[in-house]
């Protein structure tokens, strides 16, 4: 195995740089089948929202995975689809820690997303997983209060 200076066990290769909650996306975070996105439209559990739409699938294998869509209703232009999915899916690494039980979500964005700000996105995905039953108040009030606003009350922007 090649030697990595910066390293300093092979634990550390595991490990992120930074303690804390997991917030990666991996692939296995991910809803990909569709298959598995009919399955959560057949069971009709969604929550509507100004920029976006969430919809949870329950099942066996149901494991806080995302699934994120954009439609031409949102834009003609690629590129606007396309960054309204990248916030979406940011949001949602961000808040993922904060979030439990046993369901999938998908996302699905709306076309008020193209000029939302970063704090609303984040503050309405908290607000439907909310009312979802995904996130508890406690942990929804903690994450309001690490993502959408800092210390001295200005709105955080991702960085």
């Amino acid at each position: 195995m090649p030697e990595f200076p910066h390293r300093e066990s092979e634990s550390d290769m595991t490990t992120g740089p930074h303690s804390g909650p997991d917030k990666c996306l991996s692939a296995r975070h991910r809803l990909v089948k569709s298959t598995l996105f009919s399955e959560t439209f057949a069971q009709k559990r969604r929550w509507v929202g100004r920029y976006m739409v969430l919809w949870l699938r329950s099942g066996a294998d149901a494991s806080l995975r995302l699934g994120v869509i954009t439609s031409k209703k949102v834009s003609l232009r690629a590129n606007q689809r396309n960054r309204v999915r990248r916030r979406m899916r940011e949001a949602y690494r961000n808040c993922r820690p904060y979030f439990s039980g046993h369901a999938d979500v998908i996302l699905v964005g709306r076309r008020a997303a193209i000029e939302a700000s970063w704090p609303e996105i984040v503050g309405e995905l908290l607000k439907l997983a909310h009312r979802a039953g995904v996130i508890s108040g406690e942990n929804k009030a903690t994450a309001e209060q690490e993502l959408v606003t800092n210390d001295t009350g200005q709105k955080n922007s991702p960085a």
